[in-house]
């Protein structure tokens, strides 16, 4: 199932306290990138990020994006433009 562009631009509103995401469409899905490296995506209307060691004090849960790819972790907190914020600038530190 492909994400819906409402998804997209709800999250992208959602992310405008960053000031460099950038949005590459891949096969129906979106990749995320901040400060030009790849966080996370947006996989059948769901926002997903790299699991780092700084981002492990979120508890997300573990979802898998598309078959035969590694697990990542689900930010389900998305009306939350602050934590939402602060969650990805904690996964962008722990990305190399």
């Amino acid at each position: 199932m492909a994400s819906s562009k409402d998804f997209l631009e709800f999250v992208l509103e959602q992310l405008r306290l960053l000031d460099d995401i950038k949005v590459k469409p891949m096969m129906g899905e979106y990749l995320l990138y901040f400060k030009g490296k790849l966080f996370g995506g947006i996989y059948d209307n769901r926002l997903l990020v790299k699991p780092t060691e700084t981002n492990k004090k979120y508890n997300f849960s573990k979802e898998i994006p598309y078959d035969g790819a590694k697990p990542m972790l689900i930010i389900e907190n998305l009306d939350d433009a602050v934590f939402l914020k602060e969650s990805v600038i904690s996964t962008y530190n722990g990305l190399k």
